[in-house]
Parts: structure tokens; sequence; C-alpha cells
């Protein structure tokens, strides 16, 4: 017996063209995965630009002048805000991903996140125009939110569906390589923007990031214009399921214990938020006091070595299991986050550094390299897009307010972090309990996925 994609299938189609004949749609997984890659990479490029913005400067910008706190309050909320959009792109781009086509789905959500991205790089401030400043702060980030609600899923569902049988998960993990990758160039360029003296930074300085998302935009729709549709979708496209009007609606009814999980298991990612968003604001904020530039060096090196463990997770997971590599990334993950909080309470680089590789380049690359091929990989094709999306971007709402409900929760003291870091366990004992309730799906084939048992 062979799977789509192994290598005597794939000879088989080659003969079968030498022939005349058609072989029908192929696989094309580096290509899905270099594509997924560049569109994780936008929108984790637009991600941590934004969420270094609303911790550095957003709350100088765009709320008037009165209590800081309250300030830093309002601009963390800005970026929770964009979480509260994902799960309406998700249902309505899934419903494009599922009943069109995933790659139609995925080139309308690059645009969008592009030009709101470029938007608010071009906003007047709070200033220049009052609230309206606000305002329209809020709709860019929202139509990002809208945008990356559609983003993960269909990424994830689009190079699933193009990977061999044995190997979802390396190539999947792709995926969020370039969750990785947007970090990175989002820190290179925030480092020297940082650096300006505060009247440039907040003149002009602080827009420059927006602005360079372009590039990245423009080499990822080049990239996803010469990418087929997947072979699974255009097989399902003709079935019963297809045809119906409300591939959302099929898998609420079918499968909501699936759905529910998926929204439990997501609140994992709080720890990213707290991670990258929260603790930059504490670490440089008056109680600490470490210099950006060198907060956001940890974040950019420690995210950055992520790019070799995700790929490193996801083939662990294609050998061992998914389940195994997500529960072990949360058991670490609650050690780590309270070392690394510690320290930056210590103001001990050194220790900042450690604990900041443990917990997100190695254990938290546990997550990253796994949930985007396990959650598509519980639903049948007809629906994966829809099942996967909904699931996941309610949970991520928790997320992306982590880092509001963060500062609503810190002391005012140097320890003021501690109930921070009991937040974030709680999390990740909720997504450990949903992980191991749920049935492996690794060694499963394609065509079997989301079938009942």
């Amino acid at each position: 017996m062979t799977f789509i994609g192994s290598r005597t299938e794939v000879d088989h189609d080659r003969h079968l063209e030498e022939a005349g004949g058609d072989p029908g749609p192929r696989r094309q997984p580096r290509k899905a995965a270099l594509a997924s890659f560049l569109g994780s990479t936008l929108e984790y490029y637009d991600f941590f630009i934004y969420g270094t913005a609303a911790a550095l400067v957003f709350d100088k910008l765009f709320f008037p002048g009165g209590d800081p706190v309250v300030a830093l309050i309002g601009s963390m909320a800005t970026f929770g805000v964009g979480y509260l959009a994902r799960p309406l792109g998700g249902i309505v781009m899934s419903h494009v991903g599922d009943r069109v086509g995933r790659k139609k789905a995925l080139m309308i959500t690059l645009v969008i996140m592009g030009v709101a991205s470029l938007m608010i790089g071009f906003l007047p401030t709070y200033e220049q125009v009052g609230w309206w400043a606000t305002v329209l702060l809020l709709i860019g980030r929202l139509a990002q939110g809208f945008s990356a609600g559609a983003e993960s899923a269909g990424a994830s569902t689009l190079t699933v569906e193009h990977s061999p049988e044995g190997r979802r998960g390396f190539f999947t993990s792709f995926v969020m390589t370039g969750y990785a990758s947007g970090m990175v160039l989002s820190t290179l360029v925030f480092i020297p923007v940082a650096a300006l003296p505060e009247e440039a930074l907040m003149a002009w300085g602080w827009r420059v990031p927006f602005w360079l998302s372009a590039v990245v935009l423009v080499l990822a729709y080049w990239i996803r214009t010469r990418l087929d549709e997947t072979p699974a979708f255009e097989e399902a496209k003709d079935g019963a399921v297809q045809e119906a009007k409300a591939p959302a609606m099929i898998v609420l009814r079918t499968q909501w214990r699936d759905v529910l999980r998926i929204v439990l298991i997501t609140i994992y990612s709080v720890m990213q938020t707290i991670f990258t968003v929260y603790a930059l604001a504490y670490a440089t904020g008056p109680q600490v006091g470490i210099d950006r530039a060198t907060m956001l060096m940890v974040n950019a090196v420690t995210v950055g070595l992520s790019m070799f463990t995700i790929p490193l997770a996801g083939r662990l997971s294609d050998h061992i299991g998914r389940k195994p590599v997500l529960l072990f990334g949360a058991v670490g993950c609650s050690l780590t986050v309270f070392g690394y909080f510690w320290a930056i309470s210590q103001q001990n680089i050194g220790l900042v550094f450690l604990f900041g590789f443990l917990n997100m380049s190695l254990f938290y690359s546990c997550w990253n390299g796994v949930w985007t091929v396990f959650f598509p990989e519980m639903f049948a094709a007809p629906v994966r897009y829809s099942g996967m999306a909904i699931g996941n971007q309610f949970g991520l709402i928790l997320t992306g307010f982590a880092p509001t409900i963060a500062t609503l929760l810190a002391g005012d003291s140097i320890n003021g972090w501690v109930p921070v870091v009991v937040f974030a366990l709680v999390c990740a004992a909720i997504s450990s309990i949903a992980i191991a309730t749920a049935r492996e799906t690794a060694f499963t084939p394609l065509q079997e996925l989301g079938k009942r048992r």
C-alpha cells in the first residue's frame, strides 16, 4: 500500500504523464512550505512591530496625557482588539477557503494584512487629530486581526494537504518558522529605531517598521501566485459535503468537541504574548529599567533561535506523535517562565538570556512546531480550514488580551510579576488537559483524518 505523495506514487504519476495521461493534482510540499513561511513571516512581522510599538510608543502617541499606567493599558488594549476580529476573519475566509479554494483565501488575507500595516505607518497621532488617531489605529488593528484570523489556519491547511505522509509535521512546521523569521526581522528593524533620539522616534522613527512590511508583502504575494491548489481540496470539492453552503455550520454540528478542544489548547499561546509583549513593557518600565535595545535583542535572539528548533519539533512529532511533544513543551514553558521574570526583576541579563532561550527557543518551539499540523489533522478536507480557524481564533482572544490582563494583575513592587506568571501557569494547565484528552493524529493517513471512530 502506498500513500499519496510517496515516492512510488510520484513515479507512477510521472510515468502516467509521459504516456499522455493526466496524473491529477500533485502535492508541492516544498513550495507550499515556502509560501506558508513567507505569509507567516509577514503576519508575525506585523504582529511583533505592532506589539513592540504598543509596548514602547503607542501609549504616548495615540492616547491623551495623564496617568501613564492608564495610557499603557489603553495601548495594550489596542493590541488585544485585533484578536477580537480574528474569529470573524477566520469564519469569513475559512468559508472562502473551504468552498472556493485555500490559495484564493490566502491571497486575500495577505493583501489585507499588508495594506493595514502600511496604513498604520501613515496614521496621524493624537496630538495632531485627537481621538480620531486612536479610532484609525483601532481600525488598522482590526484589519490586521481579520487577516491574521485566516492566515495561520489557511497556511496550515494548505501545507498539510500538500505534505507527504509521515512528514506532515515537518513541512507544516514552516508555517511557524515564519513566526520566528517575522520576529527577527521586526526586531532587527526596531532596534536601530528604538535607539533614535526620543524626538525622532516619536516623530517618524516608529513608522519605518510598518512601511517596510511592503517588501515582505510583495515577495509573499509573488510566491503564492505560483502555488497550485491542494490535491485534497480538488478531490473534495465535488463531494456532497463540499456543496454545502456553510462548512462552518457543518463542523460545529458534527465536530463541536474538536473545535472546543482547539479553543482550550490555543490558550497555551498566552505564553507568547506574555513573553514578547508584556515582559518587554515590564522590563523597560520604571520598576526595572532595563535598556529597550537589550530587551529587544533578547526577544530577537531567543525567538530567532526557534527557527531551528521549530522544524525539529515538527519532525519529532512525526516520529513519536503530536501530543507528547506538545505536553513536553507545556511543562517546560511553565517551569521556565517563572525564572524568566525573576531574572528580569533582578536585572540579570545573563539569566534573562538563559531562561529566555529555554522558554522560547526550546520549550515554546514544541508548541509552534506542532499546533499548525495538529489542529487541521482533526478535520476532514471539506471542513478542515473552517474547523481549525474557528477554534484557533476564538482561543486566541485571551492570548491577545493577555498583555492587558498582565498589566492589570501586576503589582507595584519589583515582584509584581508573580501574579502574571500564575496567570500564565493556569492557562498552560488548561491547555495541557485539553491536549491530553485529544486523539493522536500523527499516524493517520490524510484521507482518514476527521472521520468518526
